[in-house]
């Protein structure tokens, strides 16, 4: 049995972590649900930036849509909606069999609005209605300003797809701002019913402290803190508020493994996708690591509910100078510049494709 339909029958998502419209028209996308038992996907502005600036697979749409008079973020929208909207379609029959559990394509509101929690709700908002797919959760990050977007969206009926989380204490605030959205929907008389997953960024742990810690400490900090954040998960699927809201028909939300790509050569290609098995979680994968895990990964056993090893790990890196508190929220920081950065270079992407592709053609002599 293939290592992907393991993880499957598991109990685990497999998602992924990217979308171009090249792997939509060339049938990649089509393949690596038939093949690899993928769900789902999710999409960022540095996934976005990335596509748009190869090839020219977006240039006639560019071309019609500056024609028409958009611009700027209007554009970007339209493109970006066009691809998971075709995505959306291909993960529907998924959607449907799990009643809505599974199939889902993410979209990031601007990272400009990191900091404004009324602008974060009317974007979130906005783009649900736009994308007109059941199966689209809008991503916010799960910031200071975040958290209160995220629980006014979910009472709004906005599936959310929480972003950017780095730790248990990230996870909990995203995860009560989850269930109070909830509880104020049943106190209101609506369905409680909205979806919603909360996405915890692991190797990034790795990246930060690989260079101040001792060899044997290396590619094992990111694991660990996720380990934690599982036994959170697990406390809080098992608690009277959640049974609550249970019984009333609220449906969980997921806990996902996000950053789950190798980044240090040395280290197994397929790292964190063996070790964040885990049932009723999510895994969105690159695609590289997806074929990777497909190739040659194995799946070992599942991820234990108290967290395993978690707590001492992370204590042998507070022991050599890590402060995980204070990095977590460096992290989060760091993530938000990354995707602001990623975004405006996006932005000026398609300003100069636009421009150019609305010149005449030179005259041929």
């Amino acid at each position: 049995m293939k290592a992907t339909r393991q993880l499957h029958d598991l109990g685990q998502s497999l998602w992924l972590d990217n979308i171009t419209r090249e792997m939509l028209v060339d049938g990649t996308l089509r393949r690596y649900i038939d093949d690899f038992e993928i769900t789902g996907l999710t999409s960022n502005p540095s996934i976005f930036d990335r596509a748009m600036r190869s090839g020219h697979f977006y240039d006639d749409s560019i071309r019609r849509k500056a024609a028409a008079g958009q611009s700027g973020e209007d554009l970007f929208i339209d493109l970006a909606l066009d691809d998971l909207a075709q995505a959306a379609d291909l993960f529907r029959p998924a959607h449907e069999a799990t009643g809505g559990v599974d199939g889902w394509v993410s979209m990031e509101v601007s990272p400009l609005l990191v900091d404004d929690t009324a602008g974060s709700i009317a974007a979130a908002k906005r783009l649900h209605a736009r994308g007109q797919r059941p199966n689209l959760f809008i991503k916010i990050p799960g910031t200071r300003a975040g958290v209160p977007a995220i629980e006014e969206a979910i009472f709004a009926g906005v599936p959310i797809n929480v972003t950017l989380l780095f730790s248990r204490e990230q996870y909990l605030a995203s995860a009560n701002a989850y269930l109070t959205g909830i509880e104020r929907r049943i106190a209101a008389g609506l369905d409680p019913r909205v979806d919603s997953a909360a996405s915890l960024f692991v190797s990034r742990w790795d990246v930060a402290v690989e260079d101040e810690v001792p060899h044997e400490l290396r590619n094992r900090l990111g694991i660990a803190m996720a380990g934690r954040t599982y036994k959170a998960y697990r406390e809080l699927v098992a608690s009277p508020r959640w049974r609550t809201l249970e019984a009333a028909g609220a449906r969980l939300q997921r806990l996902l493994w996000a950053s789950t790509g190798t980044k240090d050569p040395a280290a197994p290609d397929t790292l964190y996708i063996e070790a964040l098995a885990a049932p009723d979680t999510i895994n969105t994968i690159p695609d590289k690591t997806l074929l990777a895990f497909a190739d040659h990964g194995q799946v070992k056993g599942v991820m234990p509910v108290d967290g395993g090893d978690a707590e001492q790990v992370i204590g042998e890196f507070r022991r050599a100078g890590v402060d995980d508190a204070a990095l977590a929220d460096q992290l989060q920081v760091e993530g938000a510049k990354s995707f602001d950065t990623a975004w405006r270079d996006l932005l000026d992407c398609i300003a100069a494709k636009s421009e150019a592709l609305q010149k005449p053609a030179p005259l041929r002599t």
